[in-house]
C-alpha cells in the first residue's frame, strides 16, 4: 500500500538520514541549446508541505539545487529556519495555468500530490480528480518544458483485481508517462513516518485500543519501508540517469502482515494488543471504525484500507541494482517514527496542529466536561439504591439495565480519555437514553399515573428532572465534541 502524501500544511522539516555516497553526475542531460540551468537544475516539488515533500525539499537543498516547492496554500515566513534557499509558490493542480506559472524555469518536477481529502461527495470521485490533476500536470510540465518527473505512486499486485485507491495511483504513472517527458516511478509499501496517513493510522488503532477487532486484512503481506529511505531514493534518482523512464519498486528488508506491524508498535510502547480476526468485517465499516478511533477521516482510511487487501511485496529488485542503500529494518523504522513523533509533539512544531495545540483548551474543556458529566449520570443513576425507596429498583431488568448503564458510561469515559470520537458518540446516545428513561419516571406528573414502576417520591421526581437535564446537557456538549476538530 502506498502511504499517499499528505498535502495538510505543516512546517518543512529535515528528515534524518545515513550518509549515503551519492551516484552520477548532478547534471543533467541537454536536450537543447539552451543550457542556461543544466549546471544547476531547478527542481519542483510538490505537496510541498506534505508527508513526503516537507521532507525532500530539506534534504534537495543540502544537495545543492534550486528548489520551488509547490503548495495549494500560501506558504509564511519564507527563508527562515528549514526553508531558507526555498522558493515556495502556491498553485494547484486543478488549476493548469496556476500550474504553468509554478513551473516556469523548471528542470526536473516531483509529483506528489493525491485527491482522497473532502467531504463525502468529494472523496468518493477521488480517482477522476487525481486523473485530472495528473494531466493538468503534464500538459504544464510539458508547456514550461520540464525535462523529467518522479513519481511516487504505490507497490500493488499487478496479477490481482486493485482496490480504486491503488487503480488510481497506478494510472496516474500510465498518465504522467503518456506524453513525451521521461517518467521515474517508484512504487513503495506502507512508508513508516510520524505523519504519514497509513502509518498513523495503524499506530492510533495501537495507541487507543489495547483489544481490537479487525478483518482479513490483517493477515495481508506488506514490505514496510522507512521514510528517510523513500527519502534517500527519490533524492538519488535526481542524479541517477538509468532511473529516468522506468518503474522501479521500494521496499524495506523485512515482509510482515499488518498484524505483525501493529504487534511489533505495542511492543515498542510497553502495550499488550489482542485482536480478533472477523471475516466478514468490511472495509467500509472498518474505515468507519477507524473514523470514530483515530483522526484520520473515513474518506482518508476508506481507499487506504481498500489497499490493505491486497500484498504490496518487492517483486522487482531492479531498483538495488541501481541506487545501493540499505533500507532500514520495521523496528528500526518504527523506533524512529516513534521518536520523531514524540519531537514534533514536545516542540509543538506542527502549523496546523498549532492551532489545536493553541486551541487545545476547549477541547481539553469540553473532554473535561463530557467526563464529569459522565461521573454525574452514573452517580444519578445508582443513587435508586439509597435515596429511593421503591422495591421496582431490585427488580432482575432493573438490575440488568444498571449493570449495562454503568458499563457503558465507564466505555463512553474511557474513549472520551483516549481522545476517541467514538467515546463522544457513545455518551450521546446515553444521554439520550438517560433523559428519556427519567422523563418517562416523571411521567405521572402529566398523566397522573405512572408508566414503568411505582410512583416515585417527590424526591426523586426533583432527581429525574434534574438528571434529565444534566442528561440533556452532556447530550449537545457530546454532540459539539463528536462534531468539533479531531484531536491527536
Amino acid at each position: 500500500m502506498k502511504d499517499a502524501p499528505d498535502v495538510s500544511p505543516g512546517a518543512a522539516r529535515a528528515a534524518g538520514q545515513d550518509a549515503v555516497e551519492g551516484q552520477g553526475a548532478r547534471q543533467l542531460p541537454q536536450h537543447n541549446a539552451d543550457s542556461r540551468r543544466a549546471a544547476s537544475p531547478t527542481v519542483l516539488v510538490t505537496g510541498a508541505t506534505g508527508f513526503i515533500g516537507s521532507r525532500l525539499i530539506p534534504r534537495l537543498v543540502s544537495d545543492g539545487f534550486d528548489v520551488v516547492g509547490m503548495s495549494r496554500r500560501r506558504m509564511d515566513g519564507q527563508g527562515a529556519g528549514p526553508s531558507k534557499g526555498v522558493r515556495y509558490v502556491q498553485a494547484d493542480a486543478f488549476d493548469p495555468e496556476g500550474l504553468r506559472r509554478a513551473m516556469r524555469g523548471v528542470d526536473v518536477a516531483y509529483y506528489l500530490i493525491h485527491s482522497m481529502e473532502g467531504g463525502s461527495d468529494t472523496w468518493q470521485k477521488f480517482a477522476e480528480r487525481e486523473m485530472l490533476q495528473a494531466r493538468n500536470f503534464l500538459e504544464a510540465a510539458t508547456r514550461a518544458g520540464v525535462k523529467r518527473i518522479i513519481y511516487l505512486g504505490g507497490l500493488h499486485d499487478a496479477g490481482r483485481n486493485l482496490s480504486p485507491h491503488m487503480r488510481s495511483r497506478k494510472e496516474v504513472g500510465e498518465a504522467l508517462a503518456s506524453g513525451g517527458i521521461p517518467v521515474t516511478e517508484l512504487r513503495a509499501s506502507l512508508i513508516i513516518g510520524a505523519r504519514g496517513s497509513s502509518y498513523e493510522m495503524l499506530q492510533y488503532l495501537v495507541k487507543r485500543l489495547n483489544v481490537m477487532v479487525c478483518p482479513s486484512w490483517v493477515k495481508s503481506m506488506a514490505q514496510p519501508i522507512a521514510v528517510g529511505d523513500v527519502i534517500e531514493y527519490l533524492a538519488r534518482c535526481l542524479t541517477a540517469d538509468a532511473t529516468a523512464g522506468k518503474v522501479l519498486e521500494i521496499g524495506g528488508p523485512d515482509r510482515v502482515t499488518y498484524e505483525d506491524l501493529m504487534r511489533m508498535y505495542a511492543g515498542r510502547l510497553g502495550r499488550r494488543l489482542f485482536i480478533l480476526q472477523i471475516p466478514f468485517l468490511t472495509t467500509r465499516l472498518s474505515s468507519y471504525w477507524v473514523d470514530l478511533v483515530t483522526p484520520v477521516r473515513a474518506s482518508l482510511a476508506r481507499p487506504l484500507i481498500d489497499s490493505l487487501v491486497h500484498d504490496t511485496v518487492v517483486t522487482d529488485g531492479a531498483m538495488s541494482d541501481i541506487i545501493k542503500i540499505q533500507p532500514k529494518p520495521v523496528r528500526e523504522s518504527i523506533d524512529i517514527a516513534i521518536g520523531e513523533t514524540r519531537r514534533l509533539a514536545a516542540a509543538g512544531e506542527q502549523q496546523e496542529r498549532g492551532a489545536v495545540v493553541a486551541g487545545n483548551g476547549g477541547q481539553g474543556a469540553g473532554r473535561a466536561a463530557v467526563l464529569a458529566m459522565l461521573v454525574l449520570l452514573g452517580a444519578i443513576g445508582t443513587s435508586y439504591y439509597w435515596l429511593d425507596g421503591r422495591a421496582d429498583a431490585y427488580h432482575p431488568l432493573w438490575l440488568s439495565g444498571l449493570a449495562l448503564w454503568l458499563a457503558a458510561i465507564v466505555a463512553a469515559a474511557a474513549m472520551v480519555a483516549a481522545g476517541t470520537r467514538l467515546g463522544y458518540l457513545i455518551a450521546g446516545v446515553l444521554s439520550a437514553a438517560a433523559v428519556a428513561f427519567w422523563l418517562v419516571d416523571n411521567a405521572h406528573v402529566a398523566l397522573g399515573a405512572p408508566i414503568i414502576a411505582a410512583l416515585p417520591s417527590e424526591v426523586i421526581v426533583v432527581r429525574n428532572f434534574a438528571g434529565a437535564t444534566l442528561a440533556a446537557a452532556t447530550m449537545i456538549v457530546s454532540h459539539l465534541m463528536f462534531h468539533g476538530k479531531r484531536h491527536r
